[in-house]
């Protein structure tokens, strides 16, 4: 049987598969917003960009196009979800762009802005695969952290003005900060930052709070008095509350593969800028986070600019600009789960013990795990899992193919040793933010060039430890050239002793612990007032050559410390004045 379509039927077929074919191909969110409706006070864009996302979703789109605008943003009619993000606060969390089993998508904000108001978090990567997000920015209308600058003080107290943006009261004889629906925005430690030179005061340290809200009276002048002992502050620095919990980080990228995000200003968030955990290959290219220009404000993310765990493939962040955030620029490092129960030589409970660490699921089937000493962090042996039971957010039964060693004993710490991102740092700008810079701890290949440091504590550290993070380090492979260290540790020691250092946690037989292993500092200016430039300990292998060493005295050495390089417990040290 023949079928004649007639040609009118059959151009009308065609315009509609070219209409399907559009569509599937790029989504653009003004279809979905009302006329006129985003320049109003009162319109809130996330119903209308939900609903584009489940389009895009469902119609496999690869485009989703954002015409360039400024979105306000509520947790009021947000998907919630319960996650897990690691070195950050676990629970049910508002997201505004929820990308989860999201794949081959991109998002253009042609230079849009989101500002949210409240506990809503702006963009979720669960197993999400090829995703770009670009050319956006982000800030909250009330920043999760406060700043008061300082107009006085005294003995057990100090003055406090507050401006718009930052509203407080004073209710029942206690200082609590709120926002304009009176919700609470509850403060942990207290930071002084030098309002001039917009950093953290010269040495000075965290004032963590074990008791908050803290005692407060309003002035006669509506000014802000303050107590607490031993409090002091320099009149016309500003003091800085942090929060309380890391619960809205800007982008939680988890269990994804093949993201980027570029030209993306992070100007505020309520915990990381860039969370990112168990994925792979991820690039981070022209992302800022720094306070926003046109403002006041002084602090930009309140924890760390990036963050990344048990991530592999590669792992680049280049040109971006992390400064003024409340930690360190980056943290790249995998977990320990430490031996809570031996059930048999194949059998174990293991335990999650941090509490922002719960809930990570790392252990798989199939996994070559090691075991290492709690306090030398000496390795005992490789094993590969055989089985794996969760048992709850904290606790996993893990079964062996063989043995453990039998050296291996209560509170030792366990860890993968396959998921290490070959990392790339170049060319970004690191400055002005609370602690260190770049905390490295992949074992994979480590390049860190063409990089700018100016940090209180040490630019570069290599951490690692069993018993109080319980994350997993010790680097094998790192170059790090052509970077300028500009008048570094201003800061307390706590944050790091040394442009270069070393503060890994080895309570026992350092001199046979080697954690660290081959780093080669070569072709890097370094401008120091503090005569320290590395301070190592169970290193093998660090090679120092042809860099440029220039005296300053922007700030004073206060330091008992002159060595130059502090070498201790280590081997094969190579350095070249």
């Amino acid at each position: 049987m023949k079928i004649h379509i007639s040609l009118p039927i059959l151009c009308l077929i065609c315009l509609l598969g070219c209409k399907q074919q559009s569509a599937i191909d790029t989504i653009n969110l003004a279809d979905y917003i009302p006329a006129d409706s985003v320049s109003s006070t009162t319109y809130d864009a996330t119903v209308d960009i939900t609903r584009a996302l489940s389009d895009c979703k469902e119609m496999k789109a690869s485009k989703l196009v954002i015409p360039k605008a400024i979105y306000r943003i509520t947790p009021n009619y947000a998907s919630e979800k319960y996650v897990f993000v690691s070195n950050n606060d676990a629970g049910l969390k508002a997201f505004l762009f929820d990308l989860s089993n999201i794949s081959n998508l991109e998002i253009d904000g042609n230079g849009s802005e989101f500002i949210l108001e409240g506990f809503i978090c702006p963009f979720l990567l669960d197993n999400s695969i090829n995703i770009t997000i670009k050319n956006l920015s982000i800030d909250f209308k009330r920043p999760f952290h406060t700043e008061g600058l300082i107009i006085g003080s005294g003995k057990g107290y100090i003055d406090l003005k507050f401006s718009d943006e930052f509203p407080y009261e004073v209710k029942n004889g206690k200082l609590r900060f709120i926002d304009r629906n009176g919700t609470l925005y509850p403060y942990g430690n207290l930071l002084e930052f030098n309002a001039g030179q917009r950093e953290t005061e010269f040495k000075v340290f965290d004032n963590w709070l074990f008791t908050s809200p803290l005692p407060a009276e309003i002035l006669p002048n509506n000014d802000i008095r303050m107590y607490k002992e031993d409090i002091i502050g320099k009149t016309g620095n500003i003091m800085v509350f942090g929060a309380s919990n890391r619960l809205i980080p800007a982008f939680t990228i988890s269990d994804s593969e093949n993201i980027l995000l570029s030209n993306i200003n992070i100007y505020h968030c309520g915990g990381m800028g860039v969370i990112g955990q168990r994925t792979k290959d991820i690039e981070l290219n022209k992302v800022m986070v720094s306070p926003r220009p046109d403002g006041k404000r002084i602090i930009s993310a309140t924890a760390d600019a990036t963050h990344f765990v048990n991530c592999s493939g590669y792992l680049r962040m280049i040109d971006c600009t992390f400064e003024n955030q409340k930690d360190d620029a980056t943290n790249i490092h995998g977990i320990y789960a430490v031996v809570d129960k031996i059930i048999s030589p194949t059998e174990i409970i293991v335990r999650l013990k941090h509490r922002q660490q719960f809930g990570f699921d790392f252990i798989k089937k199939g996994m070559n795990v090691e075991f290492e000493d709690a306090r030398s962090l000496i390795s005992k042996g490789i094993c590969k899992i055989k089985e794996v039971k969760r048992l709850n957010k904290e606790c996993t039964f893990v079964t062996f193919s063989d043995s453990i060693p039998s050296s291996v004993r209560l509170k030792d710490p366990m860890a993968s040793i396959e998921a290490y991102p070959e990392v790339l740092i170049k060319g970004c700008t690191i400055q002005k933010n609370r602690a260190r810079g770049l905390l490295l701890g992949s074992r994979a290949k480590i390049v860190i060039e063409n990089n700018y440091f100016h940090t209180p504590g040490s630019a570069i550290l290599f951490e690692g430890d069993g018993c109080y993070w319980y994350e997993q380090s010790g680097v094998r492979d790192v170059i790090i050239r052509n970077n300028i260290f500009d008048n570094c540790n201003f800061g307390n020691d706590s944050w790091g002793i040394g442009c270069i250092g070393v503060n890994t946690l080895i309570m026992e037989d350092k001199d046979k612990s080697r954690y660290h292993r081959n780093i080669v500092v070569t072709d890097n200016q370094f401008n120091i007032f503090d005569p320290t430039i590395a301070y190592l300990y169970c290193v093998d292998g660090f090679t120092f050559k042809n860099n440029k060493i220039q005296q300053s005295d922007k700030y004073k050495h206060v330091r008992t410390e002159t060595r130059r390089f502090v070498t201790e417990d280590c081997s094969n040290i190579s350095i070249e004045d």
